[in-house]
């Protein structure tokens, strides 16, 4: 035990920071995109046919399952994706953050980035829940960047304080 510490306490704090962090990058990019150029807004409008990635994550899910979800289903369980992957991501950071030191690179943005990289431009084009990169203006990618870089240094920073208080309270 690191401090009084232990894995499933850096795991929960992880999720809970993850959580935190979730939410803060959602407020982040849903201001940039709503000041976005009009016209990469429609082009990336049009690449997701007007949905998300948790959207089409849903409804495959769904599928396999053989459920027809409704689109106000669609919209909460693909909601639950979103949350539960912010709340996994924050989780795994978690756990590796004492474990790996170099993941606490840049005081979380090399975790926010790698994060953007595996999911936004990896994991969502392999598991065909969005188009090719290609199909997106620069501006959605820059965005879904800076996001997650807030991501990782949201979690970070959470993370962080978490471990100061353990440290005060267990010595």
């Amino acid at each position: 035990m690191r401090n009084g510490n232990t894995l499933m306490t850096d795991v929960a704090f992880g999720a809970a920071a993850g959580l935190a962090a979730t939410w803060l990058m959602g407020y982040f990019t849903s201001y940039l995109y709503e000041h976005e150029n009009a016209a990469a807004r429609r082009k990336e409008d049009a690449a997701r046919d007007g949905g998300t990635a948790y959207g089409v994550a849903a409804r495959k899910t769904a599928g396999a399952l053989g459920l027809d979800l409704s689109d106000e289903q669609v919209e909460t369980v693909g909601a639950g994706i979103h949350w539960a992957l912010g709340a996994g991501a924050g989780a795994a950071y978690g756990a590796l953050r004492h474990r790996i030191p170099a993941a606490r690179a840049g005081y979380g943005l090399a975790f926010g980035a790698a994060f953007w990289a595996v999911v936004d431009e990896g994991a969502n084009v392999a598991l065909r829940l969005t188009p090719g990169p290609a199909a997106f203006p620069w501006q959605a990618h820059a965005r879904g960047l800076t996001g997650h870089l807030v991501f990782g240094v949201v979690t970070e920073s959470i993370l962080n304080a978490a471990s100061r208080a353990t440290e005060e309270m267990w010595g």
